[in-house]
């Protein structure tokens, strides 16, 4: 597993990045799934650095991360899974088993011991999870079924809430939301305290036959009253995306990373400066893999970014290899020792 930075200085109004194409010839592998729990993992590989002149130089993170840390994992569930974490005001740690399942997990000392399974409720499968920054609640969304599960005390109980989710321009809300980064609360910009959270039409039939999956596309979906109800974005301006990541930068411009979902190279990047309503500039990243090189079906990937004082350092995690996935680890905790 291969973990790329992206340190972003960026003034207003610059995309600060560099727009390249990278391409890559497809090249069929297993379907063996590997996700982790925890994205910091060490050591860091490099990180880039983008000014507004659209100046690119990589650096080292020790600077501003110090020296590599060891780590362990604790394996939490067996089988095939899409694990998200999240982490709560308090500090206590949830993990969410996969989008099938119900099942959480629950660490109060940073990921080093884990509590038993705790369910969410019946019937709270196929959704993403966020932390409002505002309330300290911790929200289970699906737009598709317009509900959500709350919980007030950082997962120990929830309870499940009708929502209202309002279409894109094409008149279509995001039929899937799992299989994603967690949510954002914006804390810069135009709407500090919005939720955001990335998601994902598939397409006009809202089918993921092989055969559609060109026709998907990244989305994301906001709420400005603490997730009672959600407005969907304008689309991700390139279709056959989906699985995807977000980021605030501290200017208050929001970074979307996604998934081409029959991959021709690597990750799709796209910028908003609006809140996330409307993304602009995508390109395809020269730096950043979408899964086994060569591939042409993509890989889940995940980008977070630190909160250093003065500066934009976003960590992102994904496969590197040169063919195949990785043997399947579900629900995998890093921690510091």
């Amino acid at each position: 597993m291969a973990i790329s930075g992206l340190l972003l200085r960026q003034e207003a109004g610059s995309q600060g990045v560099r727009k390249e194409e990278g391409e890559t010839s497809p090249m069929k592998h297993g379907f063996a799934t590997i996700q982790f729990m925890l994205l910091l993992l060490t050591p860091l590989l490099a990180v880039t650095r983008a000014d507004a002149h659209n100046v690119n130089e990589t650096v080292g993170l020790d600077e501003f991360l110090g020296e590599p840390v060891f780590v362990s994992m604790k394996e939490l569930w067996k089988g095939r899974g899409g694990t998200s974490i999240v982490t709560a005001r308090d500090g206590t740690v949830v993990a969410f088993q996969s989008m099938a399942s119900n099942k959480i997990r629950r660490s109060t000392d940073g990921g080093r011991t884990w509590g038993e399974n705790l369910e969410i409720g019946p019937g709270a499968t196929y959704a993403n999870a966020i932390v409002d920054e505002n309330s300290g609640d911790i929200l289970y969304v699906n737009p598709a079924k317009q509900w959500l599960w709350r919980s007030r005390d950082q997962g120990l109980t929830w309870t499940r809430e009708s929502i209202t989710v309002r279409p894109d321009g094409f008149g279509l809300v995001p039929n899937t939301i799992s299989s994603m980064q967690p949510g954002i609360t914006l804390q810069f910009g135009p709407h500090p305290g919005r939720l955001l959270m990335p998601a994902r039409v598939q397409g006009p039939q809202y089918s993921n036959d092989v055969e559609r999956r060109p026709y998907h596309y990244s989305t994301a979906a906001y709420s400005d009253d603490g997730g009672k109800s959600w407005q969907t974005s304008h689309p991700f301006p390139v279709l056959g995306t989906g699985e995807a990541a977000l980021a605030e930068l501290s200017n208050g411009s929001i970074l979307y990373n996604s998934r081409e979902h029959m991959s021709r190279g690597n990750r799709f990047m796209a910028w908003s400066h609006d809140g996330g309503e409307l993304w602009l500039d995508a390109y395809r990243s020269a730096e950043l893999p979408d899964g086994p090189r060569g591939s042409s079906y993509g890989c889940m990937g995940g980008m977070i970014r630190l909160p250093v004082e003065g500066l934009d350092i976003l960590l992102y995690s994904n496969l590197d290899t040169d063919s195949g996935r990785m043997p399947e680890q579900v629900g995998a905790s890093i921690t510091k020792e």
